[in-house]
């Protein structure tokens, strides 16, 4: 499949990378053409990892990831152009994380709205898809670096394009009992408020190797 991933930071490499190994073609993009970690990443990634502008890897990719932060998620996919995101799985990584110079760290949007649901709202034609943001980028591709059973998340409005999705984590190693639908795009709200809560876990265990892992009775 070929696939495009919005954003060149950690997230994207990891994510690219993941991709490449499991026989995927991926085009990295970034703001400019000639982006120096872009093309790092590419020439280490093999013959199957190109590096582009957000346009070019929106238009290459079957499948689209936005691996940008989120509060600049609407201005890369905007750059990325809603004619190449028209109709396709649009798999929304990000989180709206803003730090206060002492290190705080709020949400915009929070609580009564969500990144995911403004990308839904400005692109309709794309099948948006939440998922993946809840974790560090390392787990998101490996997820037995933790053992037993441990949780994800989805949402979206598009039932196809959310099966598609976790077909797709499921090549990261996701089996599909582990991943959580929380229904339509607006539950993206909940999993973006987790993150404050993830922060401080970070904090406490003094690293990002952990997750969510939800209980039911037997």
């Amino acid at each position: 499949m070929r696939i495009g991933i919005i954003g060149t930071g950690m997230v994207g490499q990891t994510l690219g990378s993941k991709l490449v190994s499991l026989g995927h073609q991926v085009t990295l993009g970034s703001r400019e053409k000639g982006n120096e970690k872009g093309l790092a990443w590419a020439a280490q990634a093999g013959p199957d990892a190109q590096a582009g502008t957000f346009a070019e890897a929106a238009a290459f990719g079957e499948v689209v990831l936005n691996a940008t932060g989120g509060t600049v998620a609407l201005a890369a996919l905007r750059a990325a152009g809603a004619e190449h995101l028209a109709g396709k799985l649009l798999i929304d990584v990000s989180n709206p994380l803003v730090f206060s110079p002492e290190g705080q760290v709020s949400l915009d949007p929070v609580n009564t709205d969500s990144v995911g649901e403004r990308i839904q709202r400005e692109f309709p034609d794309a099948r948006v898809v939440k998922a993946l943001n809840t974790i560090n980028c390392e787990l998101m591709v490996e997820p037995g670096r933790l053992s037993g059973e441990h949780n994800l998340f989805i949402a979206g409005d598009d039932a196809t394009a959310k099966a598609e999705a976790v077909a797709l984590l499921g090549g990261f190693g996701w089996p599909a009992e582990w991943i959580i639908d929380l229904g339509d795009i607006s539950a993206a709200r909940a999993t973006e408020m987790m993150m404050p809560l993830w922060l401080r876990m970070m904090r406490h265990f003094g690293d990002a190797d952990f997750n969510y892992s939800f209980r039911r009775p037997a």
